[in-house]
């Protein structure tokens, strides 16, 4: 298998044409906008327990985002592997981890993936082979590349897809994986989802490199700049990576040009940047609205779009009343998994 090109840069401010990605079967699309549609509810409701002080310590939303997983999982297979940072509701959910158990989480209900006590960035599910949200800038990605050296020992041809964020990509960890990788020709995908800000820096301030496709150039891993704000690009994308990571040609880094609508996290203003520039992206790319279009286009009812938000607003809905009903971890719960 050849070496893939890298594709034509697209940023959400600055769009350039790299070509249209392969289109969607209508029930592609449909499936689509169902799950990122769940994602942006599921959010949207976080955002507003959290305002009300049902979920308490951080909470960092995936609004805006939702395009770049979505769009990952429709190109893996099962066994493949998902470990990410702290930005993880909406990964969980796209590995099909259910929303009470995420939302219980949220609010620390015993109900939750971890019980009720590792709250917002630390869920697991072994069935779903999501190996976690992880508090610490970065950590996930010496663990990503740990499952896939697991992978590589077992001789399966399962991949490890291993996200972080622009900001995550200049720690020192990102960089001793990437060699250790390309050595061993693991089977990893590095998706950096780049949302342009980080914790609140733009990547203009902060990196040296903007063209985070490049940063595996001195490892000789190749990488792609992708626009994350378009399922269809995605899942090419991530097709393309997986086949050569499953030919044992190592490891592939996926640059997701991409945009959160919120601040970093809930207690962020997000004043580095302008309204009317959140307002543009959400106007022209908003990767649910592009999917909804192309469905309109397709002579998909008006009334069946709404009937798709309907199901996911009564799931979501759901999952709020459970995670605020159920009960709190019981006392004896709290040295459960933490010591014996």
């Amino acid at each position: 298998m050849a070496a893939p090109k890298k594709a034509a840069a697209s940023t959400p401010q600055d769009k350039t044409d790299g070509g249209s990605p392969p289109e969607f079967t209508r029930e592609q699309e449909l499936k689509a906008l169902r799950d990122m549609l769940l994602i942006r509810r599921f959010e949207e409701k976080a955002g507003q327990l959290y305002g009300m002080g049902a979920i308490g310590g951080f909470c960092h939303l995936y609004i805006g985002q939702e395009a770049v997983v979505v769009g990952m999982q429709m190109a893996l297979k099962q066994g493949d592997q998902v470990i990410t940072g702290y930005r993880d509701h909406g990964h969980m959910l796209a590995t099909g981890m259910e929303a009470n158990g995420v939302m219980a989480e949220l609010t620390g209900r015993r109900g939750g993936y971890s019980k009720g006590k590792g709250g917002s960035m630390h869920m697991f599910s072994k069935e779903k082979h999501f190996y976690g949200g992880h508090g610490i800038v970065g950590a996930q990605v010496s663990l990503g590349t740990g499952l896939a050296f697991a992978n590589h020992y077992r001789g399966n041809d399962n991949v490890s897809v291993t996200y972080f964020g622009d900001g995550a990509a200049n720690q020192g960890q990102v960089y001793e994986s990437f060699n250790m990788a390309e050595l061993w020709k693991l089977p990893v995908i590095y998706v950096i989802e780049n949302n342009r800000y980080a914790m609140g820096t733009s990547v203009s301030r902060a990196s040296a490199q903007q063209d985070f496709s490049k940063r595996g150039a001195s490892f000789n891993i190749p990488g792609m700049q992708v626009d994350g704000m378009d399922v269809r690009a995605v899942k090419a994308a991530g097709e393309e990576a997986a086949a050569w990571c499953r030919a044992g040609k190592g490891p592939f880094i996926l640059e997701m040009q991409t945009y959160r609508y919120r601040g970093h996290s809930m207690s962020d203003p997000a004043k580095y940047r302008t309204r009317e520039e959140v307002e543009k992206v959400r106007h022209d790319q908003d990767p649910i609205e592009q999917v909804r279009n192309r469905l309109l286009a397709a002579k998909v009812s008006e009334a069946d779009l709404k009937a798709i938000d309907a199901e996911v607003r009564d799931i979501v809905n759901a999952s709020a009343d459970f995670a605020q009903h159920d009960p709190e971890p019981d006392a004896a719960e709290l040295w459960t998994d933490i010591y014996r």
